[in-house]
């Protein structure tokens, strides 16, 4: 992945995946969503509203083949628009974890997405990537290099020392 920051500020150039799920989408929440992401400081270098396939939802999901919950997750995931997103920015994957809340909104604090918005641990708005390893592997699976935009944030010097 192609970094748009000065290397000698490597953190700063940590990326994550994030996407709105169709409950999300279909609650009209993602404004509030991205808005929460962008007041933190980080910066949006990829967005885009897509039907994901079964195919790429499959492969995205993997690691949970084996579970009861596997099919009817990749069929509600495939049942409506989707908001696929990169975020960059300083510990960016941790971060954006705690912003989230709990997979299961029941164990999420107030103020996180998943606690201000979700019941329903199968309707929990959205999914962030949970490690460096897995925001570099659905980057990929999600978005091509040449859709990444690198731009220079103006507001950046009141974010980072």
């Amino acid at each position: 992945m192609e970094t748009c920051l000065n290397p000698a500020w490597t953190g700063i150039n940590e990326r994550t995946f994030l996407a709105i799920k169709p409950d999300g989408y279909q609650r009209r929440l993602v404004g509030e969503i991205i808005r929460r992401f962008e007041r933190k400081g980080f910066r949006l270098v990829a967005m885009k509203m897509m039907q994901a396939s079964e195919g790429l939802l499959k492969e995205h999901y993997i690691a949970l083949q084996n579970r009861p919950f596997y099919d009817r997750l990749v069929k509600y995931m495939s049942s409506g628009p989707v908001i696929a997103m990169v975020w960059q920015g300083l510990h960016v994957v941790k971060t954006a974890r705690v912003m989230l809340g709990e997979t299961n909104p029941a164990d999420s604090s107030p103020g996180t997405i998943r606690g201000d918005f979700c019941v329903d641990v199968s309707r929990n708005v959205i999914h962030g990537s949970d490690s460096k390893e897995s925001a570099q592997r659905e980057i990929s699976l999600w978005f091509q290099p040449d859709e990444l935009v690198c731009w220079q944030d103006s507001a950046e010097s009141w974010v980072y020392e």
